[in-house]
């Protein structure tokens, strides 16, 4: 499913990758924060394989997740998603999936 053919929806999700910061992002859609996480965890392992291996020789990546809040003219505003009751962003949510792992 590729976002550039899909009309984004109000509460769409979608995970933003700048693989070398100064670089523009690219987005993956997601179903739910916890493909996020996923997601999240997959992009960056494979920047460290590729650091450890010497692919690249350096990196500085950032990423997160977006969520469609409204329309203006037409087009999707996409602000940075937190859970609507804890008020966790990404990297809180994970922490809490982790510690919920570790705790069962």
């Amino acid at each position: 499913m590729s976002e550039r053919t899909t009309a984004a929806r109000l509460g769409d999700l979608r995970v933003w990758h700048i693989p070398q910061v100064i670089m523009k992002p690219f987005h993956v859609p997601v179903q739910s924060p916890d493909e996020a996480v996923k997601i999240l965890q997959i992009q960056g392992d494979y920047d460290i394989f590729q650091f450890e291996n010497r692919i690249k020789p350096d990196y500085c990546n950032a990423s997160g997740l977006e969520v469609v809040e409204g329309f203006i003219d037409g087009e999707p505003q996409w602000i940075e998603w937190s859970h609507p009751e804890t008020y966790e962003d990404i990297d809180g949510h994970a922490e809490s999936m982790l510690a919920a792992r570790e705790g069962s």
